[in-house]
């Protein structure tokens, strides 16, 4: 168990350092800072003079070398816009996107994973078929396009529910609706394989025949081994909480990490873009590192295969 926690570990430790190398790299050669700071007018001396104050006028792998150095010492960079901590400026706003992605993902489980193992259970039957085409529908269309749906209906034909801000809980409705539609979808899409394709086992027959309750053989026999392949969806949901709110949060207007990560993107606030993207990465990775080990735990051959 112990070799198998620590290389998922190093394999954590690594995709961060790949993905921290990848944004460095594509950031710098994605244009120039000090002309979109400072605008296309300003003249040469001014931009070298900007460039030379945040450090761009050395050569690539000196700025890296620096980069790297300073995120072990906890220093993740300083706004070009604000000139204020970038850190100070990301996690200033991770409240607002919890707001809108802790409800989601709790719409998701909530709905999404019922939903697909009712569907099972009840196959070929019409609640099945509605189970099926509303999850088609649901993770099939963009978020932005449903977004967009959802306020033109309830927005400007309704009136019922505001279409952007952070004023009232209400505003955060159809924010949520939209994250959480395509991961209703996805999750009920996958919770109904996993259980029609464990009912189907030979121990489930063996558990039906010994005269065991249908519920017990469900909730005893069945969702335990129809877990591993839903923990892997809600795994990499959880890890992709805050990219998801990207879109999400620019359709609304929502004041969260996806709506800073777009404004500094088109202002190459290179140092709170990083510190976004690294943020993604973690998150993405220790939601992984988590998943697997909660393979090794509902499944001991996984540690057995390490182990060897």
């Amino acid at each position: 168990m112990i070799r198998f926690v620590l290389t998922r570990l190093l394999r954590a430790v690594i995709t961060i350092f790949a993905v921290v190398t990848f944004a460095f790299v594509v950031l710098r050669m994605s244009g120039d800072p000090a002309q979109v700071m400072l605008g296309p007018d300003v003249p040469q001396d001014a931009v070298d003079a900007f460039r030379k104050a945040w450090g761009l006028d050395q050569p690539l792998w000196v700025q890296y070398l620096a980069y790297i150095k300073s995120i072990f010492s906890g220093d993740f960079g300083v706004s070009m816009r604000d000139e204020a901590s970038a850190l100070h400026l990301v996690l200033e706003r991770i409240p607002a996107t919890l707001q809108l992605t802790v409800p989601a993902l709790l719409l998701k489980l909530l709905i999404g994973i019922p939903a697909g193992v009712y569907a099972a259970l009840h196959r070929q039957s019409f609640a099945d078929r509605g189970v099926i085409l509303l999850a088609i529908f649901g993770f099939t269309i963009p978020s932005f396009v449903m977004g967009l749906l959802l306020v033109l209906i309830f927005s400007v034909i309704l009136g019922v529910l505001p279409s952007g801000g952070q004023d009232t809980w209400m505003h955060s409705i159809l924010p949520t609706i939209t994250m959480s539609i395509g991961g209703i979808g996805i999750l009920a899409r996958f919770s109904r394989s996993a259980m029609i394709e464990v009912m189907g086992q030979p121990y489930i027959r063996t558990a039906s025949a010994k005269g065991l309750k249908w519920s017990d053989v469900v909730w005893g026999h069945a969702l335990p081994n129809a877990a591993v392949p839903i923990v892997t969806i809600v795994g990499f949901m959880v890890g992709s909480l805050i990219a998801g709110a990207v879109v999400v949060e620019s359709i609304f207007s929502w004041p969260g990490i996806g709506r800073l990560l777009v404004v500094s993107v088109s202002n190459r606030d290179l140092a709170v873009v990083q510190c976004i993207l690294l943020m993604i990465a973690a998150t993405m990775v220790i939601s992984n590192l988590v998943v697997d080990l909660l393979y090794g735990w509902l499944d001991p051959r996984l540690r057995a295969q390490t182990a060897h």
